[in-house]
């Protein structure tokens, strides 16, 4: 089953991370929007075009985010970057990243050597 993105859903998720209330954003829209109208907006399911446009440029978001974002790929994102595995012979929760440690290393050295330079 295809699962729907709801655009106005996504506006108010990227908004709330940000930490920006919905009259601040209707103010950074323009004199015609308000809180209560935000608020209508953030419960529809398609935002027009434009409309997606502005916010972005409010937010500093791209427009592609309010569009493509599916919390259930984010989940898989999370769950896949990071894992709790139980160890038995301790019984505590052991965080463990999926991150090449080399990589992140080698790119740190490089970063140091290139400042080094300067």
């Amino acid at each position: 089953m295809e699962q729907k993105i709801h655009q106005g859903r996504n506006v108010k998720r990227f908004r709330e991370m940000l930490g920006i209330k919905q009259e601040s954003l209707a103010f950074d829209l323009g004199n015609e929007w308000n809180q209560k109208k935000i608020s209508m907006l953030e419960q529809k399911d398609v935002i027009e075009e434009d409309l997606l446009d502005q916010i972005s440029q409010a937010l500093k978001i791209p427009v592609e985010a309010f569009q493509n974002f599916d919390e259930e790929q984010a989940v898989n994102v999370i769950a896949n970057t990071f894992n709790i595995e139980k160890e038995a012979y301790i019984g505590n929760t052991k965080p463990i990243f999926n991150i090449n440690v080399l990589d992140e290393f080698k790119k740190l050295h490089e970063e140091k050597i290139a400042l080094y330079e300067r």
